[in-house]
Formats: structure tokens, C-alpha cells, sequence
């Protein structure tokens, strides 16, 4: 019998916000199936660099050939999400419809299991209500519900992965047994190699973790702690993250002869943003880019010198068009953060309402992210800095380069949590525990 405690406890009930969470992005997914031709779902989900990579493991010709075609070994992307999709294929057949179903499917639970994470450090942080708020909030955010089906990529598994690091940190911060912070470093290595842009928030939230006090969360630490032993831990973590990166790192220098840490494609990116084809002068001299042309180029010059031509380009470009440069970056901060360069035109003219749910939501976030941070920071809760250093942090290579929702989204757990927080901020339920002065 369902009694008005229980009733009244459902909104806060874990179990039935991951039901949501699951429901919402199944439903979405099997919708879009259903409006799709199969012969495009069987392949076009797939016509990028990770199904290109995932189809050459599957094949037995190993990491390699990002555009298809048979051009031995690439350092293009990190490896844990290719592999998972070359077990896909493996398993249900390349570029074939239950490959994709499979590869949803395991996009959906990643993006499903986000709410945990978000869960339980609103409910650290702020209380029950918040935590559930926070959750809530992701279980039904349209960017959360899109990704899994939209992009076979490692999005829906970062945005889990930079949930979990967060929550790990806090778990981390201030103990005194090593092995939490080997674990923690060794999370940090399959992170790196699920999602290099991840790397961007390991200093940060380890400075911050470092000079945490007992006092934050109640923790039984001693109350002065050595310099010394405070770095104990963090540098363990930076240390083993780095080891974990070794591995790969050789097998990069073996395959190239040259120092690849993680990926080899950051010349790609910023060419890919900063081109010929954004200067109006140029005229017909390089009208469109195209998928074909660029493979083309990569097969004859190899990665290297491909890479090494696009920095070539792309620095000269950005050498030479500095106002250019500005609106472009300028451009790219607005779409980062409202998924256009026009958000009031475009919000008017689109005949989708799905389009402009997305693009009220990420206005919506920003403010509350804003909000969410204004109000931290004036509580002086220690969250405060690893919430708010991450949104100034982890988009900057993406201003840099090119942007798109799908890079942010990693991002996006942060975003729902701060703005849960302004929101129970503003209606006086949350519980942020005593304020520092």
C-alpha cells in the first residue's frame, strides 16, 4: 500500500528517477528509428572516425584507417570507445542495424547512469532535494536524452566519466589511505583514454582536493596536516594517471616515431575551425570542405604530414586574419554555450519544437549555471571552486578550435548540478550546511 510518507518520498527515490531517465531516452531512440530508412540507420551512425576505426578492429587490420579507407596505423582518437564498438560489430556485425541498437542501447545506460553520480553529490553537497533535483533534471534534459541516439561516439560515456571523476574527487579528497588515491588515479587513466579533453580538469580538481579541511564534509582527518602529506595522494594520482597513459604513448611513438601523448588530431581541430572558408575575401578558392577531398589528402600525405599540413594552414590562417580570428571565437563561445551563433533567429525561425526545447534549455543552464556559481561562492561552500573552475576550464581547446553541443556535453552534468543548486538556492529548500566566514 502506497502511504503518504512513501508518496511523498517518490520524487526522491533513486530507483524511479534512473526508470525516467532509462524510459525518456529509450522512447526518443525508438521514435527516431521509427522516421529513419533502415539502410541509412545501418550505416550513416556509423560514417565517422570512430565506426571507421571500430571496422578495421573488428576486422583484424588493428587501430587504424579514420576515413575508411586502408591507411595503416592512426592516433586520431584515444582508444576505449573504439574498442567497445569493434566488440559491437564483432558481436552483432559491422554497419548493420542490431550494431546499432546494441550501441544505443549501450549509450543509454551510460547516459542513464549519470544520474548517480549527480544524485549523490547534490545530496553531499545540498541535501536530499537537491540531489534528487539534480537527477531529476538530467533524467528529462534534452541533450541527455538526444546524445545516446544522435552520436555513436564516446559522448554519452564521458559525460558519465566526468560525473564520476567529480564524485570521486570528493570521495578522495582528504584521505589518508593510498590506495583510494591509486584508484583514483587509475580512473583517471581509463578516463584519459576514453575522452582526452577530460585531462583538462586533472590539475584543477587535484589542487583542490589537496587543500580540502576536515570541516568540508566531516571527515576525520587531522586538522593541520603537513604540505607535505597533502600532496602525498594528489601526486600519487597525477603519477599513476600519466602511467596509464604510457602505454599507448610508445605504441603512438613505435607506430609515428614522434611524441603522441594521447591523440594526433588537435591540427585537424583547429584547422577545421579556422580555414580559408570563413574569410568572405577568399571568394571561390576553397568554397566547401568534404569529406572525400580530405580523404583523399590523408591518403597520399599519411597522417603525419597531413597533421602537420593542417597546423601548417591553420596557424598561418590565424597569423593572418586576427579580427577574423576574434569574431570567430567569439562566434564559437555563443554557440558553446547556446548551440548557435544566432540563438534569437534561429529559435524563431525553425519549424521544430524539439529545436527549440534544446535551445531554451542551454540558455536556461547558463543562467542557471551562473546563478549556481554566484550562489557557491558566496556560501563559501567548498564545491564552489571544482564546480565552477570546470565550465571556465574544459570548453576553452573548443573556442579554440571548433564547437558543437556534443563537445560540451561532458560538461553537462556540472551545468545541471549548479543549476539545481541556484534553483533550491532561490526556493529556500536547499540544505548547504553552515557557511564559512
Amino acid at each position: 500500500m502506497l502511504t503518504k510518507a512513501k508518496f511523498i518520498a517518490l520524487p526522491s527515490s533513486l530507483a524511479l528517477i534512473l526508470t525516467v531517465a532509462f524510459v525518456a531516452r529509450a522512447s526518443f531512440a525508438w521514435d527516431q528509428e521509427r522516421k529513419i530508412p533502415r539502410e541509412a540507420l545501418a550505416v550513416v551512425p556509423f560514417a565517422q572516425e570512430t565506426g571507421n576505426i571500430a571496422y578495421a578492429l573488428a576486422n583484424g587490420q588493428g587501430f587504424s584507417s579514420p576515413f575508411r579507407n586502408d591507411t595503416g596505423p592512426t592516433a586520431w582518437l584515444v582508444p576505449v570507445y573504439p574498442l567497445l564498438l569493434a566488440g559491437i560489430f564483432r558481436l552483432f556485425g559491422a554497419f548493420d542495424i542490431p550494431a546499432l541498437n546494441a550501441a544505443v542501447f549501450l549509450n543509454i545506460l551510460f547516459s542513464t547512469a549519470t544520474c548517480v553520480p549527480i544524485f549523490y553529490i547534490g545530496k553531499r553537497y545540498a541535501g536530499l532535494a537537491v540531489g534528487a533535483l539534480a537527477a531529476g533534471m538530467w533524467a528529462v534534459h534534452p541533450a541527455a536524452n538526444m546524445v545516446p541516439f544522435e552520436w555513436i561516439w564516446d559522448t554519452s560515456l564521458s559525460a558519465l566519466l566526468a560525473a564520476l571523476l567529480l564524485w570521486a574527487t570528493l570521495c578522495v579528497a582528504n584521505s589518508q589511505r593510498l590506495r583510494g588515491w591509486l584508484g583514483y588515479g587509475l580512473f583517471w587513466g581509463f578516463s584519459l583514454m576514453a575522452n582526452a579533453a577530460l585531462g583538462s580538469l586533472l590539475l584543477p580538481w587535484l589542487a583542490w582536493a589537496a587543500f580540502q579541511r576536515k570541516e568540508h564534509f566531516g571527515l576525520s582527518f587531522p586538522a593541520k596536516l603537513k604540505a607535505s602529506n597533502r600532496w602525498q595522494g594528489p601526486a600519487l594520482t597525477a603519477a599513476i594517471a600519466v602511467l596509464c597513459c604510457v602505454p599507448w604513448t610508445v605504441r603512438n611513438y613505435v607506430q609515428f616515431h614522434r611524441l603522441i601523448p594521447l591523440r594526433s588530431n588537435f591540427s585537424f581541430e583547429l584547422w577545421s575551425g579556422n580555414n580559408n572558408i570563413f574569410d568572405p575575401h577568399t571568394g571561390n578558392a576553397m568554397s566547401r570542405i568534404t569529406v572525400y577531398g580530405e580523404a583523399r589528402q590523408y591518403t597520399q600525405l599519411g597522417e603525419t604530414a597531413y597533421m602537420q599540413d593542417k597546423w601548417r594552414k591553420a596557424t598561418l590562417f590565424i597569423r593572418t586574419h586576427p579580427q577574423l580570428e576574434l569574431k570567430l571565437m567569439l562566434a564559437r563561445i555563443l554557440s558553446t554555450w547556446l548551440g548557435t551563433q544566432h540563438p534569437v533567429t534561429d529559435f524563431m525561425v525553425t519549424d521544430s519544437w524539439l529545436v527549440r526545447v534544446v535551445f531554451l534549455t542551454n540558455a536556461l543552464l547558463l543562467l542557471g549555471t551562473i546563478g549556481g556559481i554566484f550562489f557557491l561562492y558566496r556560501r563559501r561552500h567548498p564545491l564552489a571552486f571544482p564546480l565552477a573552475i570546470t565550465p571556465i576550464i574544459f570548453p576553452i581547446v573548443y573556442y579554440i578550435t571548433h564547437t558543437s553541443l556534443r563537445y560540451r556535453h561532458p560538461l553537462e552534468p556540472m551545468l545541471v548540478l549548479l543549476t539545481a543548486n541556484f534553483l533550491a538556492a532561490l526556493l529556500g529548500f536547499a540544505n548547504f550546511g553552515p557557511v564559512r566566514e
